[in-house]
């Protein structure tokens, strides 16, 4: 399994809906101000390809990682 970060702001409903589709599951950390929130989509292996490139061709940055952050691991990453 391999966990897509990607920042909620950057990502507009037809973009969310048609990720969702396309990952195994799609989680929401959601953090208060100053900290934006992020989109944690699950993608298996056999999905990686399609999905990275769903989001290059869509333009869409993203972290990628092979085990699910911890939230602290992902406030860690915006402080």
């Amino acid at each position: 399994m391999w966990y897509f970060l990607i920042d909620q702001q950057i990502v507009d409903t037809a973009q969310y809906r048609a990720l969702q589709r396309q990952a195994a599951l799609t989680e929401v950390e959601l953090f208060n101000e100053p900290y934006q929130n992020w989109y944690v989509f699950s993608v298996e292996k056999d999905n990686y390809k399609a999905f990275i490139d769903h989001l290059d061709l869509s333009g869409l940055t993203y972290d990628l990682r092979p085990a699910r952050p911890t939230r602290d691991e992902l406030l860690d990453t915006m402080r």
